[in-house]
């Protein structure tokens, strides 16, 4: 039996040795992570490409490393036979190295082996044996793919070699912080922060402010505050400061109550509101359709010489919306204008979306034809308001559409598709969306199979539903305690039924469903 981690090295070789061309490996380097996760790379180090030349170095990459973790049994053993191999490209090369790190980035044990290689190979290339280390992107990579499986003991092992090598950036330790906060694991997050000093890593006011932007995404907002509020003599109270629990309460988690609670703290303290602070409180009062508090706190914004920013024309466009007074809505493009700024796709949408939330299509159509016409592409969030209120021909000519546009569709859209023709009592038109994945080769994950099956059981297409429900378990992907109690119940009820040698033959001896049965027996 092979070693975990040569197991875990082997999909990506099969993946790469079927699809593995330079176009695709250009693929891999050429967006940004950020685009598929929440990795941020260093801005001031982009993320190397792969070479035009490319043969395969990465796949050969990828194998040397399967190969000698099969043939050991600890990462040590595994390194030291790496290091004595001479051939094959060297992970020392920077662009190399990184690449492999971001296709390994769901296996952190095997993306730890492949930091500690090259890291390795950087030191023994130095000619006193002390050559420059990974970079820090590839470092960071690391933390983050460790953080993000929850493999804490592995990101706290790159943390600490960083430091030996002399590496340690804050960075790293604002990534360790992120994941930990992720994880809903404060305590943790704060500790990590406690402990960047003995590090030797400078735990400034903006590290304090990154942790607290961590806590609130993570939506433990309440454990932000009081975090801000037991550090103010260490970190004085700033309108910055308040501004990350006030983002929290009004985008995290939209609650005029503690918004309102939180400006009001901030006067006790002494606080004066600045321009981002107005920004964010307009924000939350649009996004729960109060229109008069909205103007209420954007006129005063202005008398306090604040210059609102697109993103207050932005709110005042979707609450005036919302509120039927589109012509006022439509006044602020005008106003955009005369301040100098220039709509951008999050103006137009703002408009859309609450107009298809009304039925109000036709309207919506106008507005996008301006958009376009104005050369703005439309996105994935202007799609999904269309599609949640039109019929099944309208949906699929947009899904269309947005494959030429380069938004998608992905998963997530036909998942709601899906819903919303169930919701509709539209069974067949859901499974019309179902046949539409393949085209556009989207592959169903186990929260599709389970949306089909519980849609077909609600509307009484048991038999149907029984099919994918099979099919959803020959994927590999775990059963439904539910389902399967409802399932016998229907078999054991109906079994004098379908016998014949039509599509849903499920009782027979030889049938397909007999031996289901039997199972769950």
């Amino acid at each position: 039996m092979a070693p975990p981690l040569a197991a875990a090295l082997r999909p990506h070789l099969s993946r790469l040795g079927q699809t593995l061309s330079s176009r695709l490996l250009r693929l891999f380097t050429s967006h940004c992570p950020s685009d598929q996760s929440d990795f941020e790379p260093d801005p001031d180090h982009p993320i190397p490409s792969a070479p035009d030349n490319d043969d395969g170095e990465l796949a050969s990459f990828l194998h040397r490393l399967s190969s000698a973790a099969s043939s050991t049994s600890t990462r040590k053993e595994a390194i030291s036979l790496l290091l004595s191999l001479s051939t094959g490209p060297s992970p020392a090369s920077p662009a190399l190295l990184f690449r492999a790190l971001w296709e390994l980035r769901r296996d952190p044990d095997a993306a730890a082996l492949a930091l500690r290689y090259g890291d390795e190979c950087s030191a023994v290339d130095g000619a006193d044996g002390s050559g420059l280390p990974p970079p820090a992107d590839a470092w960071h990579l690391a933390v983050w793919a460790a953080g993000k499986a929850r493999r804490f003991d592995l990101a706290w092992a790159v943390v600490r070699r960083m430091r030996n090598r002399g590496v340690l950036t804050r960075r790293a330790m604002v990534i360790l912080m992120e994941r930990y906060a992720a994880a809903n694991e404060v305590n943790k997050a704060v500790k990590t922060f406690d402990v960047m000093e003995k590090f030797k890593v400078e735990s400034d006011q903006s590290v304090f402010y990154s942790l607290l932007r961590a806590l609130c995404k993570g939506k433990n907002i309440e454990d932000a505050e009081e975090l801000l509020l037991l550090r103010k003599k260490f970190f004085p109270l700033t309108a910055e400061g308040f501004n990350i629990i006030l983002d929290g309460w009004c985008n995290v988690i939209t609650d005029v109550a503690e918004a309102k609670r939180v400006w009001r703290e901030m006067s006790n303290h002494c606080i004066t509101p600045d321009g981002m602070s107005y920004t964010l409180m307009i924000s939350c009062f649009s996004k729960v359709g109060n229109l008069f508090d909205t103007l209420r706190v954007y006129d005063e914004m202005k008398k306090r010489g604040w210059i609102p920013g697109i993103g207050v024309y932005n709110s005042l466009v979707y609450v005036l919306t919302r509120e039927n007074c589109v012509k006022d809505a439509l006044n602020i493009f005008s106003k955009l204008t005369d301040e100098g700024l220039q709509p951008d796709v999050e103006t137009y949408n703002n408009m859309i979306v609450p107009l298809c939330e009304s039925c109000k299509l036709d309207e919506a159509r106008m507005v996008m034809e301006t958009m376009v016409l104005k050369g703005i592409i439309p996105t994935i969030s202007t799609y999904h308001a269309f599609l949640k209120q039109e019929g099944i021909d309208e949906s699929l000519k947009l899904l269309q559409k947005m494959k030429e546009d380069g938004c998608g569709p992905k998963s997530d859209i036909f998942l709601m598709l899906i819903d919303k023709f169930f919701l509709l009592n539209e069974s067949g038109n859901a499974l019309r969306v179902w046949n539409e994945m393949k085209k556009y080769e989207i592959s169903p994950v186990r929260s599709h199979y389970m949306t089909v099956v519980e849609g077909l059981v609600k509307h009484g297409w048991i038999p149907r539903a029984l099919e994918y429900y099979d099919e959803m378990k020959e994927k590999g992907f775990a059963s439904d305690t539910q389902l399967d109690k409802e399932f016998k119940t229907f078999l054991l009820n109906n079994r004098d039924h379908w016998r014949g040698a039509g599509k849903y033959n499920i009782i027979p001896q030889r049938g397909k469903h007999f031996t289901k049965r039997s199972r769950m027996q």
